[in-house]
C-alpha cells in the first residue's frame, strides 16, 4: 500500500490566471468540462479536450509530478476499465491468448474509456489545485444560495463537501501511518491471497476509524469555541466577484467545449 503520495484534495499555491479566477467561475466550468466529456462518442472530440485540459494545467503552472501522483491513484481503475473491455465488447478477433479471445473493438472502446477517466480525474484535479478550500467553500455556497429559499442548509452542505475534501489528505497520511506502524508490530497487511488481504486490512481499519471520529471531534470542538453558528449573517474577508477576466475565460472555453461536442458527436 503506497497511498504516502497521494495529494487528493490539496491546493497548490500560486499566482497564475486560474489561480486568480472568481472560484464560481472555476466550478462551473469544471461541470461543463465533465458534461461535455460524456457527450464525446469519438477520439477527435476527446483530443481537443485533452488539449483544452493540457492549457488549462500550462496556465495553472501545476508541476507534472503532481498530475502523475494525482492520476497513478486511479491507474488500476483505468487498467480494470480497459481489460473488461477487451475481453467483453465483442466483435472482431484481434488476439487470442489460449482460450481467451481479445476483441479489436473492445481494445477501441477500452482505450476511449480510459481515456475519458485520466481526462475526468485531471479536470476535478485542477479546481482543488488552483482553488483555497476557504474559497472553494464560500463559492459553493453561493451557488447553492438560492436552494435556501426552500430551507436547504446550502452553505452547511458546501462546507460539509469542502471538509470531506480537505480532510482526505489527512486521512491518507493516518492510513499510512497505521500501516507502517502494524508492520512494525509484525502484522501482515498486503500480498497473499484475497482472505489474507482482508484480515491485514482489519488491523488497519479499525484504528483508522477511531482516528476519524478523533479528528471529527477536534474539528466540532474547535468550531464551536469559534461561535459557528452556520452560514447566517457570516461575514467573509475575501468577497467573491466576478471579473472581465472570468467572462473571457468562460466564452473561451465554451466555445472550446461546444468545439469538442461537435467534433466528437456530429463529425
Amino acid at each position: 500500500m503506497q497511498i504516502n503520495n497521494m495529494i487528493i484534495g490539496q491546493y497548490f499555491p500560486g499566482t497564475s490566471i486560474l489561480h486568480q479566477i472568481d472560484p464560481r467561475t472555476k466550478i462551473i466550468a469544471a461541470c461543463a468540462y465533465v458534461v461535455a466529456l460524456f457527450l464525446i462518442e469519438s477520439f477527435g472530440g476527446l483530443a481537443l479536450m485533452g488539449v483544452v485540459l493540457a492549457a488549462g494545467i500550462g496556465l495553472a503552472g501545476i508541476p507534472p509530478a503532481w498530475l502523475w501522483r494525482g492520476v497513478r491513484t486511479v491507474l488500476l481503475l483505468v487498467l480494470i476499465t480497459f481489460l473488461f473491455q477487451l475481453l467483453l465488447s465483442g466483435g472482431d478477433e484481434l488476439y487470442r491468448l489460449g482460450p481467451i479471445p481479445l476483441y479489436r473493438q473492445g481494445a477501441i472502446n477500452g482505450a476511449f474509456l480510459a481515456a475519458r477517466l485520466v481526462l475526468l480525474v485531471l479536470s476535478g484535479s485542477i479546481l482543488t489545485y488552483t482553488t483555497p478550500p476557504v474559497l472553494l467553500t464560500d463559492a459553493l455556497g453561493r451557488l447553492m444560495a438560492p436552494l435556501a429559499k426552500i430551507r436547504v442548509p446550502a452553505y452547511e452542505l458546501a462546507l460539509m463537501m469542502t471538509i470531506a475534501l480537505r480532510f482526505i489528505p489527512t486521512l491518507v497520511m493516518d492510513t499510512d501511518r497505521i500501516i507502517k506502524a502494524q508492520r512494525a508490530r509484525g502484522a501482515v497487511t498486503a500480498g497473499g491471497g484475497p482472505i489474507a488481504r482482508a484480515r491485514g486490512i482489519l488491523p488497519v481499519l479499525v484504528p483508522l476509524f477511531v482516528m476519524s471520529f478523533r479528528h471529527a471531534d477536534e474539528l466540532a470542538m474547535a468550531m464551536e469555541s469559534r461561535c459557528w453558528r452556520g452560514g447566517r449573517g457570516r461575514t467573509v474577508r475575501r468577497k467573491l466577484s466576478y471579473g472581465s477576466i472570468d467572462l473571457f475565460f468562460g466564452m473561451v472555453l465554451l466555445a472550446l467545449l461546444g468545439l469538442s461536442i461537435w467534433i466528437g458527436r456530429f463529425l
